[in-house]
C-alpha cells in the first residue's frame, strides 16, 4: 500500500507554500504526496475550476513541485464537499495531513481559518499547519512542548524521531508557573523558595524526556525550562525553531483541540505539527 502526505491546496500563496512544505517533506519520509483541492458543491461540478484562476494556480504549482523533485510521486484530484471534512476523510488513510494556516477565505488579520481548525481538530492523522510567516535561526532545531506533569507519549515520539530524521537539535520546552499568590505577582518569593519550584519542573521535564532520550541516543536534547504560560512559551519559541511539535491536548469533547494547541495553532511562527490522539 502506497503511504502518502496529503496537502490541501485552495490556489492562495499561503496554500501553495503549505504544499512545497508538504512536498520537501513527503520526499524525505519517502512519502507519495497527493494534493486535494476540495470545491464546495455550490460552485459547481468537478472540474469547473480548471480554467478559473484558482485551477490555474493550483495546476501552477502542481507543475512547479513535479519539476523541481522529479522523483516523488505526485497526484493532484478535485473532491466536491465541505473542505475541512473532505480533507479529514482524505487523511484518514495519510500520514501527514499539511494545510496553510489560513487559505483564500477569512478577513484581513485573520490568522487561524475554519478550515486550518477543522482539520487542526478532527484530522485522525497528524495534521501540520504551515503559517505565511516562518522561524527558524540557522541551526536546525526542532522543538517540543513537554507537560512535565502529563507528558504526551506520541508528541514526544514524533519530536524526536524528526529531530533525528532532520539531523536537529531538539529543544524540549516547558512552562511553569508560580504558584498563587505568586503568580500574580502581589507576593515576591523568597528567592530560595522560587528556585526550589524551578528544580522540582525542571527534574519533571527531564523525566519525561528520559525515555524518548534513550530511545533516540543519537538526538540532541536542549532541555528549556521557561516561567511563562503554556501557550505563551511555545509561540516564542517557535519564532527559532523549524518545527513545532505539539500534542493536540485535553478537549471538552472527544474531538477538538485543548486549549493550548488552539492558542499556538493562531500564534506560531513556524509550522506546527500536531501529534494525532490514537
Amino acid at each position: 500500500m502506497t503511504r502518502y502526505v496529503v496537502a490541501g491546496v485552495d490556489g492562495s500563496a499561503a496554500s501553495v507554500a503549505a504544499l512545497r512544505w508538504a512536498a520537501a517533506e513527503g520526499e524525505a519520509r519517502g512519502l507519495a504526496l497527493r494534493v486535494v483541492t476540495v470545491i464546495p458543491r455550490a460552485h459547481g461540478p468537478l472540474g469547473a475550476t480548471s480554467g478559473s484562476t484558482t485551477g490555474r494556480r493550483v495546476a501552477a504549482a502542481v507543475a512547479e513541485v513535479r519539476r523541481g523533485r522529479p522523483g516523488l510521486d505526485v497526484v493532484a484530484r478535485e473532491i466536491a464537499g465541505v473542505p475541512d471534512r473532505v480533507l479529514n476523510d482524505v487523511g484518514a488513510g495519510a500520514e501527514l495531513l499539511v494545510v496553510a494556516t489560513r487559505g483564500s477565505g477569512g478577513f484581513p488579520g485573520l490568522r487561524l481559518g475554519s478550515v486550518a481548525l477543522g482539520v487542526a481538530s478532527d484530522a485522525p492523522c497528524a495534521v501540520v499547519l504551515v503559517p505565511g510567516e516562518s522561524g527558524g535561526n540557522g541551526v536546525p532545531e526542532v522543538a517540543v512542548g513537554v507537560d512535565g506533569h502529563h507528558p504526551d507519549a506520541r508528541a514526544l515520539d514524533l519530536a524526536f524521531e524528526t529531530a533525528r530524521r532532520r539531523e536537529a537539535r531538539l529543544r524540549a520546552v516547558g512552562a511553569w508557573r508560580l504558584p498563587a499568590p505568586y503568580d500574580e505577582q502581589v507576593v515576591m518569593p523568597v528567592e530560595e523558595d522560587r528556585a526550589d519550584w524551578e528544580d522540582g519542573e525542571l527534574q519533571l521535564l527531564e523525566e519525561a524526556l528520559r525515555g524518548p532520550r534513550e530511545k533516540y541516543p543519537s538526538v540532541a536534547v536542549l532541555p528549556d525550562l521557561r516561567l511563562f504560560g503554556p501557550a505563551d512559551a511555545l509561540v516564542r519559541a517557535s519564532g527559532g525553531a523549524d518545527l513545532l511539535v505539539v500534542g493536540r491536548g485535553e478537549a471538552r469533547t472527544s474531538r477538538g483541540l485543548g486549549g493550548v494547541a488552539h492558542a499556538v495553532a493562531h500564534h506560531t511562527r513556524c509550522p506546527l505539527l500536531l501529534a494525532p490522539r490514537h
